[in-house]
């Protein structure tokens, strides 16, 4: 049996860049090749995305696809996805926890806090309550403070030019 790490820390990836859900799943892959057992969900999302078309070396733990907008959503569709969002941060701590999970990626939590569809005390409770060795990922663009302040690594990806602004528009497989 692999010794599991001493302690497990809690990474943010956030920015206006390209690439948070990559340096996310980039780090999924190399911890799956050294053995590592890996865990992901994302929030605000459809999965229609190249990094989920086939089985991703992780386990996927898919919530309520999110087909539209927060500010298009009625109130009542607002407070459904907040109690599944919310119901779901809870399950994949707890499966975490006790299946034995060595990395957590809770891939656009950021946005989701921001955006009150996670209660950002939860968040706060659930990484201080970790178990000792799970590392944490979350990624999103604006951490709160007290997110920032908890995380160990804070990784802001800045665009200094990308191809949108020239007209050029988002193409299968590169950014989505």
């Amino acid at each position: 049996m692999k010794k599991k790490n001493q302690f497990g820390l809690i990474h943010i990836y956030c920015g206006d860049g390209k690439g948070k859900t990559s340096a996310a799943v980039g780090l999924c892959v190399r911890a799956s090749g050294r053995g590592k057992k890996c865990l992901w969900t994302s929030f605000l999302k459809d999965y229609d995305s190249g990094e989920f078309m086939e089985q991703p070396p992780f386990t996927l733990y898919r919530g309520e696809p999110v087909r539209q907008f927060v500010f298009t959503m009625t109130e009542e569709q607002k407070q459904a996805t907040a109690k599944e969002h919310t119901d779901r941060l809870k399950a994949v701590f707890q499966k975490a926890s006790d299946e034995g999970y060595d990395l957590l990626v809770l891939d656009e939590s950021i946005a989701s806090c921001n955006l009150d569809l996670i209660p950002t005390e939860l968040l706060l409770q659930l990484l201080r309550e970790k178990p000792v060795h799970l590392e944490v990922v979350l990624t999103g663009r604006d951490p709160k403070a007290e997110l920032v302040e908890l995380a160990h690594y804070v990784s802001e990806i800045h665009p200094i030019k990308h191809p949108y602004d020239a007209g050029i528009p988002s193409r299968e497989g590169i950014e989505n």
